[in-house]
């Protein structure tokens, strides 16, 4: 009987030990998540400055690439602005963790975190 005892001590441990250990590999997928989010989010701004610059139609290129960050980040907005320098601004914005800085752009979602380009055609 008293093997018993010794065991159930032990398996207690145990389970503490291995929900220990599920909790921090959460936390990694959590940030892995969120790490690809930006890179999508970069690859998306990046291409839609690529088919701006290209001398296609630009309401065509943000309307296509519109409906393909729709389809790869939830909650995602892309937009064009033409500064008074010539210089544009892609800006793709997001859902923000905690962590993130708002994004700075005027015309990106309120309280939304972005990734913004900017180029001259």
């Amino acid at each position: 009987m008293m093997r018993a005892r010794i065991q159930c001590s032990d398996s207690l441990i145990e389970v503490m030990i291995a929900l220990a250990l599920t909790a921090v590999t959460a936390l990694g997928f959590i940030a892995l998540q969120s790490a690809f989010a930006r890179e999508r989010a970069a690859l998306i701004a990046d291409s839609l400055v690529e088919g701006i610059r290209s001398d296609a139609d630009r309401v065509e290129v943000v309307s296509q690439w519109r409906m393909r960050a729709g389809a790869m980040l939830s909650s995602a907005a892309i937009d064009v602005m033409d500064r008074a320098d010539g210089v544009r601004v892609a800006t793709m914005s997001g859902c923000a963790n905690e962590s993130d800085e708002p994004c700075p752009e005027p015309q990106a979602l309120p309280h939304s975190a972005c990734f913004s380009v900017a180029f001259a055609r």
